[in-house]
C-alpha cells in the first residue's frame, strides 16, 4: 500500500490529507515531490493532515523535516494536524516535537497562519502526563 495525497485549499492555505504509510518506498518520495512542487509554485504555507497515516518510519520523519526546512527557508510554514498518539511519541523520542507545530484540529492549524487570530496551542505536556498516568496504573 502506498501513500495517497489529496490536496485542497482553505483561506489560501494548502491542506494535504495523507492516507496510508509514510515510510521508505511507501510515501516518502510522493510527499517530497508534492512539497517540492508546491514550493516551486509559491505555495509555502501548508497543513499536513496526518489523521489517516498508518505508519511513520525514520524516512518518513526525514521527509517531514525536509519539507519543514524547505518551506521555512522560503518564508513559509508547515503545520501538522491530527497526529496519532503513537506518531507523536516518535516525534517526542526523536526530539523533533520541538521543531514542528502541532494542532488538534484543522481550523486551529489554519488560524495559526494568521497573526490576528487567536490560536489554542497543542499541549504536548498533557499528552506526556496522560502517558505517565497510564504507565503508573500498569505498574
Amino acid at each position: 500500500m502506498s501513500l495517497h495525497i489529496e490536496q485542497r485549499e482553505s483561506e489560501g492555505i494548502v491542506i494535504l490529507d495523507l492516507k496510508g504509510p509514510l515510510t521508505l518506498g511507501h510515501g516518502d518520495s510522493e510527499l517530497r515531490d508534492t512539497l517540492r512542487a508546491l514550493h516551486q509554485s509559491g505555495k509555502v504555507n501548508i497543513v499536513l493532515n496526518l489523521k489517516e497515516v498508518s505508519h511513520i518510519d525514520s524516512t518518513g520523519l526525514g521527509t517531514l523535516v525536509f519539507g519543514l526546512a524547505k518551506l521555512r527557508k522560503a518564508g513559509g510554514r508547515l503545520a501538522l494536524v491530527n497526529v496519532d498518539k503513537s506518531h507523536l511519541e516518535l516525534f517526542l523520542l526523536t526530539k523533533l516535537a520541538l521543531a514542528f507545530e502541532f494542532f488538534d484540529d484543522e481550523q486551529e492549524a489554519i488560524n495559526s497562519f494568521f497573526p490576528d487570530r487567536a490560536v489554542k496551542p497543542f499541549d504536548i505536556l498533557s499528552f506526556i502526563q496522560h502517558k505517565d498516568q497510564r504507565n503508573s496504573i500498569r505498574t
